[in-house]
């Protein structure tokens, strides 16, 4: 009998904190991993914003001229 109210006991103290709790440990391990983070210099940050935007302005022309083609093929089909 003594082994079930010990072992209710135990069930009480695992209880996970709550919610209040939890979110505040949360808080205060995202500060610490990003202090860990090595951030990016301004000119590392342009070069990758215009990497990006270029890349993005290639695929809208890849993009335009698929469906120019695709949208003739189908004129031609149904027509």
């Amino acid at each position: 009998m003594a082994k079930k109210q010990a072992q209710a006991g135990d069930l009480k103290a695992d209880k996970a904190p709550n919610v209040f709790v939890r979110f505040l440990r949360y808080v205060e391990d995202a500060k610490a991993e990003l202090r860990k983070v090595t951030w990016p210099t301004v000119k590392e940050t342009r070069k990758a914003t215009l990497a990006v935007l270029g890349f993005v302005a290639v695929m809208a022309v890849i993009l335009g001229l698929v469906d120019l083609g695709l949208s003739s093929l189908i004129k031609t089909i149904l027509s």
